[in-house]
């Protein structure tokens, strides 16, 4: 059914009317000839629309739509007048009617206006719901941890939510700056609008300019038509710059100019847009560092961080990992539907005494890694990686490395050499290396590194 109307008016035939033309239509009607009757209907049942003559003898419209609101707010209500009075209609809608139909009336208009007051309904009970979804898939309880720090943190996130400041999320790779991002956003006032996201250092600075702030038909080789950049598919939500400490001076001035005056200019135009879209960062640098260094532009800091948040890391946090461990294991048995699993004693005090380069990221992989191995229902030392009993990661350069070296395994070496120097920084390493940032990233996953470096960074 399209929807449940009722209908209240004192005259007979103008229900009667109303009964079999919106049956018609395939709406399911009610019809009532007294107010206090009304009254009673829509407090037993949930209707998306009542329709009620304002001048009726024992109550009149008004007065009805008063009493029904201050027991339902939310329900929709259109007046019906015979006299066209300016000011009873204009009471009406102060009252919160929707809209008001004038007797005498074209059928045509009525249906348009009952279609046009349902469909906004639906609309805005949909909106409501995906509201409410997003809250649920991107709840601060997903960020799991019960130790001071975290509950702090995720009172502090949920406080800043509803409001429009530029928020700068700080902390080691691995250890969910995204998910905060995701649930400022999702408990924010732009929930309802996109939330996109890209990793500065995971594109080259031209390509990372044409993404952000799209470009114009031939403004360089390629671009065969306008493209819109994240700024403008952002617009009404958020964007998340994750890792904006790897961003160039060229673009940093260009996010500088987004935070000050709300506009971007797309690659190959002069001409500036204007933008409506809540900015999230995210580093595992020290920007004050990087600020002092000449890396990164003071100004363009004093803006992101405005409300800093800074995530602990894992092994900070050590009275979570039972908690974590808890959930990855309920997760990917789930996932996987596998019947529930246990760890061993063995198992869980070996996993409180690891250091968690890699952070809640490192745990969730190895958590995951054991399940699929595992033979029984129960999860045993063999099923982990080896670097966690060891207390240290495991060796890239291995035994098998052959004595007269191929050019392949020194560079691997040495790319190994530079990260442990840098303490897992890719982008200080890219920069030792005299490479770019995503060459790098190519060349880790080349080697299958990442699970190495990805635990320090």
């Amino acid at each position: 059914m399209p929807g449940n109307i009722l209908v209240v008016d004192d005259e007979q035939s103008m229900c009667d009317f109303m009964e079999i033309m919106l049956k018609k239509e395939g709406y399911d009607v009610d019809i009532t000839l007294g107010a206090c009757e009304a009254i009673q209907m829509a407090s037993s049942k949930n209707y998306d629309l009542i329709i009620a003559d304002l001048m009726m003898p024992e109550m009149s419209g008004l007065e009805l739509l008063k009493r029904v609101k201050k027991n339902c707010p939310h329900q929709d209500f259109v007046v019906m007048t015979a006299f066209a009075s300016v000011e009873s209609v204009k009471e009406a809608m102060k009252e919160g009617a929707i809209d008001y139909i004038t007797k005498p009336f074209k059928v045509d208009e009525i249906k348009l206006v009952i279609e046009k007051t349902i469909s906004r309904k639906r609309l805005k009970t949909e909106n409501e719901n995906l509201k409410k979804q997003l809250k649920d898939n991107y709840s601060f309880d997903r960020f799991i941890g019960q130790s001071p720090e975290i509950i702090n943190l995720k009172k502090l996130a949920k406080r800043i939510s509803n409001t429009d400041s530029t928020v700068l999320i700080r902390g080691e790779s691995g250890t969910g700056k995204d998910l905060i991002a995701k649930a400022i956003h999702a408990w924010s006032g732009r929930s309802s609008g996109p939330f996109v996201a890209i990793n500065c250092a995971a594109l080259p600075e031209t390509l990372l300019e044409s993404e952000l702030f799209g470009y114009r038909k031939g403004a360089f080789t390629g671009a065969i038509k306008d493209k819109d950049g994240l700024f403008r598919v952002a617009d009404g939500g958020t964007l998340f710059l994750d890792e904006v400490g790897n961003t160039s001076h060229a673009i940093q001035v260009k996010l500088l100019r987004v935070l000050e005056d709300k506009t971007i200019t797309p690659v190959g135009d002069t001409r500036p847009i204007q933008v409506d879209v809540r900015l999230i960062s995210a580093t595992n640098a020290d920007l004050e560092a990087e600020v002092k260094a000449g890396h990164f532009r003071p100004d363009l800091f004093y803006r992101l961080n405005v409300i800093p948040i800074q995530i602990p890391p894992l092994r900070e946090r050590a009275d979570d990992i039972a908690l974590l461990v808890n959930h990855f294991v309920d997760k990917y048995c789930r996932r996987n539907n596998q019947p529930p699993r246990k760890l061993t004693p063995e198992v869980m005090a070996a996993l409180h005494k690891y250091d968690w380069p890699g952070n809640v990221r490192e745990l969730e992989n190895s958590i995951e890694r054991a399940l699929l191995l595992a033979k029984g229902d129960i999860i045993d030392v063999g099923d982990f990686p080896k670097r966690i009993f060891e207390n240290e990661p495991e060796s890239v350069v291995s035994e098998e490395t052959p004595k007269t070296p191929t050019l392949e395994s020194i560079e691997k070496a040495y790319i190994y050499y530079i990260m442990k120097q840098t303490g897992g920084k890719k982008a200080k390493a890219a920069r030792l290396l005299g490479i770019d940032n995503s060459t790098l990233y190519r060349k880790l996953e080349r080697y299958r590194m990442n699970d190495n470096v990805e635990a320090e960074t």
